[in-house]
């Protein structure tokens, strides 16, 4: 298995099944804060639900689809990133995020991304990244900002959440963009 150092003693690992009871209790500390701003499939409320998210993650990946990867801050699980969509064919991925708010300002997720972005681009071979966001989630739309990518557009009320409508950023990085920022 691989582990990824990123900073401030956080670590970038793959999120897999057998760690569905510690996916679960960072869930417990997570969910309110993080539930505005991801899909309602992802925060679930028990170790059973917790482990059905991880193996429906690793069902994609071992499509070549999606893929779940932890960040752990001082051995706690405190968030991640994801390939919400990777789709080869295209040459098009998607990236997401989590994170409990004790981990917050640490450059945690951008750094994760990051990594991300460098392996689609560099050993994947993938051509255009993008991350949607909730219009109104600066925080999300700053890390999109520091990855060097590029607001496309918003997709009007294209976010439903607890009965109301939001609109949806979609921003977008395209490899030779990637390969040419200063890192």
């Amino acid at each position: 298995m691989f582990s990824l150092a990123l900073r401030d003693g956080a670590r970038l690992a793959p999120l897999e099944s057998w760690h569905a009871e510690e996916f679960a209790g960072h869930l417990d500390r997570a969910r309110e804060h993080i539930r505005p701003w991801v899909g309602a499939g992802f925060v679930t409320v028990d170790v059973a639900g917790a482990r059905a998210t991880l193996e429906r993650y690793a069902a994609r990946q071992a499509a070549d689809g999606a893929r779940l990867y932890g960040i752990w801050r001082d051995g706690t699980l405190v968030g991640g990133v994801m390939f919400t969509a990777f789709d080869t064919a295209s040459g098009s991925c998607e990236i997401g995020c989590w994170l409990e708010p004790a981990a917050e300002g640490h450059g945690l997720i951008t750094a994760a991304s990051a990594a991300l972005l460098d392996w689609a681009f560099s050993t994947r071979g993938l051509h255009r990244a993008e991350w949607h966001c909730r219009a109104d989630n600066d925080r999300s739309a700053a890390v999109a900002k520091r990855l060097g990518m590029t607001l496309e557009g918003v997709r009007r009320e294209a976010w439903p959440y607890d009965g109301v409508r939001h609109d949806k950023q979609v921003w977008a990085v395209l490899a030779p963009e990637w390969r040419a920022l200063e890192r």
